[in-house]
């Protein structure tokens, strides 16, 4: 059975038309940081640094608006506080780092163990340990290492693997979590 509109159109015609309408307004490129599960309408970041004794706690994004100040605001609290050099961290791992916590449903602020990393400071830290990789994501600004009390390594890797926005990595003999917006994949325990 065929049901006509007025117009002549079939209902799956008209059915069709809406779901390729649909399709064409998705985006189209990979790890699109705005559409991440858990991000919301209005994204908020909290942190502090136990190097550096600095907090944030800001809305850095509004209905589609990264905010000027609340970005440079991020970057320079996610310097490398070892050579106090800031660089523009990727906004897609801020929006990963937003999502999981919210997801996480915190209301603790997130511990920044590490941001933007020089390559100065990761030849040093890969030099105290296996774990630090040669070409590593800190160095341009699109990984964070992150820690909070109220929340399991494994509990926080799961929300920020949920966002499928970036590499997780677990370390939970260390008891923080590795955010990128690298690759999609995950390691650790």
């Amino acid at each position: 059975m065929t049901d006509y509109t007025s117009s002549g159109l079939t209902r799956r015609a008209l059915l069709g038309a809406f779901a390729a309408t649909t399709v064409a307004a998705a985006p189209t490129y990979s790890k699109a940081a705005g559409f991440l599960r858990g991000s919301g309408d209005i994204r908020r970041l909290r942190m502090y640094s136990g190097r550096t004794g600095e907090r944030i706690d800001m809305i850095y994004w509004i209905e589609g608006k990264y905010i000027k100040d609340s970005v440079k605001e991020i970057n320079h609290f996610m310097r490398d506080w070892r050579t106090n050099q800031v660089i523009a961290i990727d906004l897609r791992t801020v929006d990963i780092m937003a999502a999981a916590h919210n997801l996480l449903d915190a209301t603790e602020p997130y511990m920044l163990l590490s941001g933007y990393r020089s390559p100065q400071t990761n030849a040093m830290l890969r030099s105290r340990s296996g774990g630090v990789a040669k070409n590593s994501l800190h160095m341009k600004g699109q990984a964070a290492d992150l820690r909070l009390s109220s929340r399991s390594v494994s509990q926080m890797a799961r929300a920020a693997a949920a966002c499928r926005g970036g590499g997780v990595g677990k370390y939970s003999g260390s008891n923080f979590v590795h955010m990128d917006c690298g690759v999609v994949r995950t390691w650790g325990r």
